[in-house]
């Protein structure tokens, strides 16, 4: 009887996460479709009226994931990496880049999943570390500057996170002025520089790309990176 007991305590704290999970997504979602228009931000209507993104961090910081559920755990980390880009740049609106934040990436810490920890660990350690083999991630990742993938107006959630990845993805790499073509040559966002070890687990970073070009980019086309464009990715 202890035993039933234990177990059926621990299948209502598991109801108890999967119900706090889903309302999270849920407001998340909300959240998006609300500030989010074309790829960029509408922070100073969030400035205005922090108040959901604030009970958003509040629910994310309790919130309990674990890689045993991956599309769970992803998606979480995911809203919650650009919910917290969202809040470093509101807490110091206006700002014309996140680089004119001192520590934005590296010193300013967020208490997610009863953890805390920066946007630089939360992509790093969270998210590429436990799952090395998918380099979707930096298409739905977004830093606040336009160099960046677009941010979605809609929450990344469990049931449609492959889908979403391989959308963002796609867009992505079939977007001209992402992926810029011009004969033989080929420049590349410096995402793809920097993560480098992402792209190149099966090939070249032009192999990668192709997986998802409608018209593909050439096997020996001279490759270089472009430089970032970290302007704020704001609603004018």
């Amino acid at each position: 009887m202890k035993n039933i007991t234990v177990i059926t305590f621990l299948i209502l704290i598991q109801f108890g996460f999967s119900q706090s999970n889903t309302t999270f997504f849920t407001k998340a979602d909300h959240f998006f479709k609300t500030y989010v228009s074309n790829g960029r931000i509408d922070y100073k209507s969030i400035k205005n009226d922090p108040s959901l993104l604030d009970e958003l961090l509040t629910m994310a910081a309790s919130a309990k994931v674990t890689t045993g559920s991956p599309k769970t755990y992803q998606a979480f980390y995911i809203n919650a990496y650009n919910l917290a880009v969202i809040k470093g740049i509101v807490d110091k609106y206006p700002v014309k880049s996140p680089l004119d934040i001192k520590g934005f990436f590296d010193k300013t810490t967020y208490t997610l999943a009863g953890k805390k920890t920066t946007l630089n660990d939360l992509e790093n350690k969270l998210l590429r570390k436990k799952f090395p083999n998918e380099a979707r991630f930096h298409f739905v990742l977004v830093c606040a500057g336009l160099g960046c993938p677009p941010i979605i107006g809609a929450a990344y959630k469990p049931a449609t996170l492959d889908s979403q990845l391989q959308r963002q993805t796609v867009k992505a790499l079939n977007n001209p002025n992402f992926i810029r073509v011009k004969g033989n040559k080929v420049q590349l966002s410096q995402i793809f520089e920097w993560y480098k070890v992402d792209f190149t687990r099966e090939g070249s970073e032009v192999d990668y790309i192709n997986k998802f070009r409608k018209e593909k980019i050439s096997t020996k086309a001279k490759v270089s990176y472009y430089t970032y464009d970290w302007s704020l990715n704001r609603i004018k």
